[in-house]
């Protein structure tokens, strides 16, 4: 699959402190790609250096297989850190004063505000806006120069849940008409409900990349009850590779060649019945946690 973007060997420096470090990474076309890190870990740092607003210090980038410039920009819709917007204008008048900026048709502007569900109230003026119609109108002025890829910083800054879920499904519905996205995030949730790709940075260095399927590719864990006593059935089990009990329940870490089918079927011939029956696969903050709690020891 082609990459739309290709870092290699990123840094940046203030003085003393090392914002991104070496950073490499791949970006192929069609990803939803989220950069999740905690505060501070040099995720507006990178976005700032790729849409060239930072200066880098070292290592290189490129766009779709071409240096940056100012052409191959244009290809790229971008919001990072607070979109700025003059509250006594409409949200038709402040998208034209931002597709003269960058060079786009006016034509652009009713299907980005139809996009974003705001062309009923398209002649309101910007100050009455609520938090997450704010943020919709900044995804429509993203998309004014119909870019072939997306950069939202923390989209969902601030936002209510109502207001996530809406920006959510709106990133969804922009991605299934083929545009890559890249999305900073602290947000776990957001990332594995958002993306098809993540990395993990934590102060400026690549913890982890990889696709959001292969989550969970790991030990799949069962927890079980029942009303009657479970411990020494689950213990001979030859399908559990260990058992723990956790508030009042059993939970067995499945053997690879294992599924809760089987642990049900082994339990009702041992003529007990569950009660209570739950797959859980490593989510994403597991993970996360797991690579921040690696670093920390590395």
């Amino acid at each position: 699959m082609e990459n739309v973007l290709s870092i290699k060997g990123l840094t940046k420096r203030y003085g003393r402190l090392t914002a991104v470090n070496d950073l490499s990474l791949e970006v192929g076309r069609g990803d939803v790609f989220g950069i999740l890190g905690p505060n501070g870990s040099g995720k507006t740092t990178t976005l700032g250096i790729l849409l060239d607003v930072i200066n880098k210090t070292s290592g290189e980038f490129s766009w779709f297989g071409q240096p940056p410039t100012k052409e191959v920009r244009k290809r790229i819709g971008a919001i990072l850190e607070t979109p700025i917007f003059y509250p006594y204008l409409s949200a038709v008048k402040n998208l034209e004063i931002v597709a003269a900026i960058k060079e786009a048709p006016t034509a652009n502007i009713e299907p980005a505000l139809k996009k974003v569900e705001l062309f009923e109230r398209k002649d309101d003026k910007f100050r009455t806006y609520s938090l997450g119609m704010k943020q919709r109108l900044s995804i429509a002025s993203a998309l004014i120069c119909d870019p072939e890829v997306m950069i939202l910083d923390e989209p969902t800054n601030g936002l209510d849940p109502q207001g996530i879920a809406e920006i959510r499904e709106l990133i969804k519905r922009i991605a299934a008409e083929g545009k890559t996205i890249i999305l900073a995030s602290h947000l776990l949730d957001e990332v594995q409900k958002v993306c098809t790709h993540f990395c993990v940075l934590k102060k400026g260095s690549l913890l982890y990349s990889g696709s959001v399927d292969e989550i969970g590719a790991g030990a799949v864990t069962v927890e079980v009850m029942a009303d009657q006593a479970l411990d020494g059935a689950l213990k001979n089990w030859t399908g559990a590779k260990e058992v723990k009990q956790e508030n009042g329940r059993y939970v067995v870490t499945l053997a690879e060649d294992q599924s809760a089918v089987g642990l049900n079927r082994y339990l009702f011939e041992q003529g007990l019945v569950a009660s209570h029956l739950l797959t859980q696969k490593k989510s994403l903050e597991k993970q996360f946690l797991e690579l921040l709690a690696e670093s920390e020891n590395a």
